[in-house]
C-alpha cells in the first residue's frame, strides 16, 4: 500500500503511522520549510518536536509548495501515481480532479466538523459534554483532559475505514472517498457509552465523580509511604477479593445491614462509594506501597500504582525497557531514546520505531524515483521553489 499524506497536527499523521507501521509506504508532503506542527511542543534541546517526530515514525517526507500550480500537479501526480491520499485539507487537492487523474483514487479525508468546519480536539470535547462531567465532585467548572482523545480515536477510525476502501477498491475496482470528523467521533463515542441515552431518557442529571470509576467500584487511594494506588473492583469476584484482602468482610456486612444495601450488587456498591471507600482507605493508609503490591498481587482485584511520565522514564527507563514494544530510536536532531513500535502484534511480530523524516529529506529521491523526473528536472524545480532546497542528508548523486 502506498499513501500520499498532506496533513497536520494529531489524528491524520496517527494514521498515516499506523498504517506504515503495518508495512505501508507514507509519503508526507510538507509546505517548504516544514510543517506548521513541526515546532509543537514537547521540544528536544535542539528544538525540534518530539511531538512530531513521535507521530511521524517511519515516513517519507517532501516539500512542496501547494499554493503553485506546480506544485499542485506534482503531488496530483504523486497521487495518481500511489493511489491514496490521505489528508486533512481538501484546499488544493479534491476528490473529483484526483479520480479524473485515477479512476480507483482513494481520498481520505479528516474534517472538524461533519460540515467541513474548523475544529480540534479540545474544542469538540468542549461540545460534547465531557469536560462538565470531569474532575473532582466539587468542582462546578469544566475540566479538559490531556489526552486528545478524539484525535486519537479518529486517526485510528480513520485508518480502518481507509483499509475498508481500499478492500473494496480491490474487489470494485472503483474510486473511494472516506471521510470522518472529529465532532463526530465524541458524538459517536458518547453515544456508544450510553452517555447521551442516559441524558434523553433520566432526569438526573450525570454528576461528575472524581477519581471514582462511574457505575462501579473503583478509586484512588494513598498507601503509607505517600505513593497512589487505583484499586478498581469490576467483578463480584474482584469485590469479595478486596473485601478478603482488607479484612473488611464483617464491618462491611453490618454497613450493608445498616444501609439497607447488598454490596454484591454492583449498584449498590457505587451507591455508596464514599463510605466504602472511607473503609477501605484505613487498609492502604496503614501499609507502604510493597505491602499493598504484595498482598493486591495474590487476587483479582484490578489495581496499579500511579505513575508520571518521568517515572516512567526514571533509572535509565527501565520499565520502559521491560515493554517489547518499546526499541531504541536514533532520531536525527535529537539523539538516541525509547521509542514504540506497533503496539499490534501480528504472527507474534511487533513493527519496530524507525526514525521520522527530516524535512524535505525525500523529496529528489521521491520525484526521481516515483515520478520519473530527471535531476534537471528536480533542479529546475528547486529553482522555482516548487519545491523545497537540497537538504543536507540527500546525496549529491541525487542532484546531478
Amino acid at each position: 500500500m502506498r499513501i500520499v499524506e498532506v496533513s497536520g497536527y494529531v489524528a491524520a499523521p496517527l494514521c498515516g503511522m499506523t498504517l506504515a507501521q503495518l508495512g505501508a509506504e507514507v509519503i508526507r508532503v510538507e509546505p517548504i520549510g516544514g510543517a506548521p506542527d513541526r515546532t509543537r511542543f514537547p521540544l528536544a534541546a535542539t528544538g525540534i518536536s518530539l511531538y512530531w517526530t513521535g507521530l511521524n515514525k517511519g515516513k517519507r517526507s517532501i516539500e512542496v509548495d501547494l499554493s503553485t500550480a506546480a506544485g499542485r500537479q506534482l503531488v496530483t501526480d504523486l497521487v495518481a501515481e500511489y493511489g491514496i491520499l490521505l489528508t486533512n485539507s481538501e484546499r488544493h487537492l479534491r476528490f473529483d480532479d484526483l479520480r479524473a487523474r485515477r479512476p480507483d483514487v482513494i481520498h481520505a479525508v479528516l474534517t472538524g466538523t461533519r460540515g467541513g468546519a474548523a475544529a480540534v480536539d479540545y474544542t469538540v470535547n468542549a461540545a460534547t459534554g465531557f469536560p462538565t462531567a470531569t474532575g473532582p465532585e466539587s468542582d462546578t467548572a469544566p475540566v479538559n483532559h490531556l489526552l486528545p482523545a478524539w484525535d486519537v480515536a479518529a486517526g485510528l477510525y480513520l485508518a480502518v475505514g481507509l483499509l475498508a476502501a481500499e478492500r473494496r477498491r480491490g474487489l470494485t475496482g472503483e474510486a473511494q472517498q472516506v471521510r470522518i470528523a472529529l465532532e463526530d467521533v465524541a458524538l459517536a463515542t458518547a453515544g456508544n457509552l450510553g452517555y447521551l441515552a442516559e441524558a434523553q431518557l433520566s432526569a438526573v442529571p450525570r454528576e461528575r465523580s472524581g477519581n471514582y470509576v462511574y457505575g462501579t467500584f473503583g478509586r484512588d487511594f494513598a498507601t503509607a509511604d505517600g505513593s497512589r494506588v487505583m484499586v478498581v473492583a469490576l467483578t463480584l469476584a474482584q469485590w469479595r477479593d478486596l473485601v478478603r484482602v482488607t479484612g473488611t468482610s464483617e464491618v462491611l456486612l453490618a454497613l450493608a445491614d445498616s444501609l439497607g444495601a447488598d454490596f454484591d450488587a454492583e449498584a449498590d456498591r457505587y451507591r455508596h462509594r464514599r463510605v466504602l471507600a472511607a473503609l477501605l482507605a484505613e487498609w492502604f493508609e496503614a501499609r507502604p506501597l510493597a505491602e499493598v503490591a504484595a498482598e493486591l498481587g495474590g487476587t483479582r482485584v484490578l489495581w496499579s500504582v500511579y505513575r508520571s511520565f518521568r517515572d516512567l522514564a526514571a533509572e535509565e527507563a527501565r520499565l520502559l525497557r521491560e515493554s517489547p514494544m518499546m526499541g531504541q530510536l536514533e532520531q536525527p536532531g535529537v539523539g538516541n531514546y525509547l521509542a514504540p513500535g506497533s503496539p499490534l502484534v501480528i504472527g507474534g511480530r511487533q513493527a519496530p520505531p524507525e526514525p521520522a523524516p527530516t524535512v524535505g529529506q525525500h523529496t529528489a529521491e521521491v520525484l526521481r524515483t516515483d515520478l520519473r523526473l530527471l535531476g534537471a528536472d528536480v533542479q529546475k524545480l528547486r529553482d522555482e521553489a516548487v519545491i523545497g532546497p537540497r537538504p543536507e542528508s540527500e546525496p549529491e548523486r541525487m542532484v546531478e
